[in-house]
């Protein structure tokens, strides 16, 4: 259940969009918003006050673009590593879904770049909804959940459906890409919406009354899921990512996970929609 969203100001206007764009949606409306803008650590002493005065003009603004109820909203001004504040504040809030921009960096330049989604997105236990600096959605119309058997996949679809269920606007693409099948395998629609993965999320999605296709393919999943959401024009891409956070230190970021291959970095930075990533 959607309750508390908190939005970390990146300065990106694509980013705002989707936060305006998100307010269509009915399970969005009656969300608390939290808006959050860092003032960097090595900001000096004389140059503080004018930095608290831009950031609270920017935090004004973003009240008054997203056009959203104003007792909905809070808004937070902090300095301190972006990094570190949202997540500090991601758990101070509570937040449901943490909303950010992401410059689509590749595992090695985010690390070397200090990548602020990048690190939240691996110290951080909360979903995630990233949106590219080139990316620009006006209305969420088609939705594309990637389904495999994995946990995290389970939450990912009882948020799809708690998101979709009273948006009638919207479709759902069920996607399954098992890489034992041939990437060219064609399956009729019958066996599509059979499929052990895909058939419960099928019959949750249409109890609620959500119009859903199903899509089971082969090949490399992440290649194979992002060249789906292209060809379907996806205005939003759903998938499970486990918690990422080192099992023996959970606040420090795991550098061989950061370095290493992962579906949910490969998505993160080759989609070309909007992408939420979800963990309970």
């Amino acid at each position: 259940m959607l309750k508390k969203i908190l939005y970390a100001d990146s300065g990106n206007g694509h980013t705002q969009e989707m936060l305006k764009t998100l307010q269509d949606i009915p399970a969005f409306q009656n969300c608390d918003l939290t808006i959050l803008h860092v003032v960097s650590p090595q900001t000096s002493a004389d140059a503080l006050e004018s930095k608290w005065e831009e950031g609270g003009k920017i935090l004004a603004d973003i009240v008054k673009n997203v056009e959203i109820d104003p007792s909905k909203v809070a808004t937070i001004l902090r300095q301190g590593e972006p990094k570190d504040v949202v997540c500090q504040v991601a758990q101070e809030i509570d937040a449901d879904l943490i909303l950010m921009g992401s410059r689509g960096l590749k595992r090695l330049e985010s690390f070397l770049e200090n990548s602020v989604s990048q690190y939240v997105f691996q110290l951080s236990d909360r979903p995630m909804l990233l949106v590219k600096d080139d990316i620009y959605v006006r209305r969420i119309k088609r939705v594309m959940l990637a389904l495999d058997k994995s946990e995290a996949a389970q939450y990912a679809l009882e948020l799809t459906i708690n998101m979709l269920k009273d948006y009638r606007e919207a479709e759902l693409y069920l996607v399954r890409v098992n890489p034992d099948l041939d990437a060219n395998v064609d399956l009729s629609k019958t066996e599509m919406e059979q499929n052990p993965i895909l058939a419960p999320a099928l019959a949750q999605a249409k109890r609620m009354g959500i119009s859903t296709r199903c899509i089971v393919t082969g090949g490399k999943p992440g290649k194979k899921i992002c060249q789906l959401a292209e060809e379907k024009d996806i205005d939003l891409l759903l998938l499970g990512s486990p918690d990422r956070r080192p099992s023996i230190a959970k606040s420090l970021v795991d550098l061989d996970r950061l370095l290493g291959s992962s579906l949910s970095d490969y998505i993160r930075v080759n989609a070309n929609c909007p992408v939420l990533l979800v963990r309970k």
